[in-house]
């Protein structure tokens, strides 16, 4: 059986990183756009700033969730223990506003209405998904531990 951080590395790269990089990749590769603009302004700058912050905000949530959690960020291997340290005082859902920050900060970077509009799809989905999976498997598993958590912070921001 893989190690935990083996089995974080794997669900990083089929999860967030195919949702998070490849498909906005794939989107700008698409649409034309030069993945590397011959000269750099305020818009790759404030873009560039917003997918490191992302990003680091993405690693931050993972370490809290193999050292806190004993889990992994993927709902196929799931957390063992209710993580609400840290960011997660502020938000139930730090990994996914991670990635939208890296995808709009994409967006930005490249000046891309498609990002833009792939963000809105991508937050989209993320509210369906925790909603209709993430809270109501939190809520069976952690009961009132979760309850009273969810009573004191916000789904998003």
């Amino acid at each position: 059986m893989l190690s935990l951080q083996l089995r974080n590395l794997l669900f990083i790269a089929l999860q967030p990183g195919v949702a998070v990089f490849l498909i906005p990749f794939l989107i700008l590769r698409w649409r034309g756009y030069q993945i590397w603009p011959a000269s750099l302004s305020l818009s790759h700058l404030v873009g560039g700033v917003l997918v490191a912050a992302g990003t680091i905000g993405a690693l931050i949530v993972i370490f809290r969730f193999v050292a806190e959690g004993a889990g992994t960020i993927s709902p196929l291997d799931p957390t063992k223990k209710l993580v609400v340290r840290g960011i997660y005082k502020y938000t139930r859902n730090p990994m996914y506003i991670a990635a939208i920050v890296v995808v709009v900060g994409g967006a930005i970077f490249w000046w891309s209405f498609e990002l833009l509009i792939y963000a809105a799809v991508l937050f989209t989905v993320f509210s369906l998904f925790v909603m209709l999976h993430e809270e109501p498997r939190l809520r069976r598993e952690f009961g009132e531990e979760y309850t009273a958590y969810c009573s004191k912070v916000r789904r998003w921001l």
